[in-house]
């Protein structure tokens, strides 16, 4: 058997070494250095993008209407930079924390029941509001509206 022969073998049987092993390791340094750069453009686009907080003492108000389709108007004056922090502050919300932050069950001494589908739907400047009030920021001025319903 020559020495090319003898080579082809111990590639076959992967006792070439080095090449083999590295070969064998090239996907694994490719796959991780790519999911670093995926954290670190998601932390960056994250930070970039997420909402501003105003600092100092804001006026918002808040109407709440109530099953009884009758509403309530709140006045609130506060420090506070993020809206769950004011309405908790004030006494108007109640709720369970969760994965998602605080689930809103009772608003103005109201309490939803989910087993009749009922919940409160949050609306920020007459405009539906997508963030719970854990992550939605308060500037002064604005005006939000808390609204009982019914079914899904």
């Amino acid at each position: 058997m020559n020495e090319n022969e003898r080579n082809a073998q111990q590639m076959n049987r992967g006792e070439t070494g080095k090449s083999i092993k590295t070969g064998r390791r090239l996907p694994i340094i490719i796959g991780t250095s790519i999911a670093v750069l995926l954290i670190a453009v998601m932390t960056i686009l994250y930070i970039n993008t997420r909402p501003d907080t105003q600092a100092g003492t804001k006026e918002i108000s808040l109407v709440v209407v109530h099953s009884d389709e009758t509403s309530k108007e709140f006045d609130i004056k506060t420090d506070e930079e993020y809206l769950q922090g004011a309405l908790q502050k004030e006494g108007l919300i109640e709720g369970t924390e969760g994965e998602y932050g605080l689930y809103v069950l009772t608003v103005d001494g109201e309490t939803a029941d989910e087993t009749k589908e009922q919940w409160w739907c949050l609306t920020k400047n007459g405009e539906a509001h997508m963030l719970g009030v854990g992550e939605t920021p308060i500037a002064d001025g604005e005006q939000y509206e808390f609204t009982f319903t019914t079914g899904w």
